[in-house]
């Protein structure tokens, strides 16, 4: 792949080719044409910044493109819903007027202790990683490093340790 290398004809001529499929596969998830065409042209600058890491060992060019449209256009998907559940929480937090400080301080305090419990139910390792991502903002590489352990190790007990939050709060996705 020849944009690997920073050619700007290569990545014009790629950009010709592959512009109305990334942006047709983009279009068909998000479905808005605005948003569907600022997230192509960030697909595509993605694809420009990050040619070199193309592995051809893993796949054809194209099917590396298109996935990293579809990735990106999922995480829109989520983005906006996540934006929307904000949104309507706070309108019906706001709707529902002011909540009496005491009620409200003992609703934190009910669910801040609903997730100590579960938290208690995770293995030490698993309550390790998930409170160092989640409480500490750390990264899962910068806790593979802090613990001294691979980054698939902490992966995986991130991954299992929110499925036992989530069986343990009762919220099963």
């Amino acid at each position: 792949m020849r944009t690997a290398t920073g050619s700007k004809e290569a990545f014009s001529t790629l950009y010709d080719l592959m512009a109305p499929r990334v942006l047709g596969l983009i279009r068909r998830v998000l479905v808005d044409q605005a948003q569907s065409e600022e997230v192509a042209q960030e697909v595509l600058l993605e694809i420009w910044q990050t040619a070199a890491s193309y592995s051809p060992s893993k796949g054809k060019a194209t099917s590396w493109m298109l996935t990293v449209a579809h990735r990106r256009a999922i995480d829109r998907v989520r983005a906006s819903q996540a934006s929307k559940d904000r949104d309507l929480k706070i309108g019906v937090r706001d709707f529902e007027g002011e909540r009496d400080d005491v009620a409200e301080s003992a609703e934190i305090s009910i669910e801040h202790k609903r997730a100590q419990q579960a938290l208690s139910k995770l293995s030490d390792q698993q309550r390790e990683a998930v409170t160092l991502a989640y409480y500490g903002g750390l990264t899962q590489s910068e806790i593979a490093e802090r613990l001294e352990v691979p980054l698939g190790t902490v992966k995986t007990r991130i991954r299992d340790g929110m499925n036992r939050l989530r069986r343990e709060l009762g919220v099963e996705s």
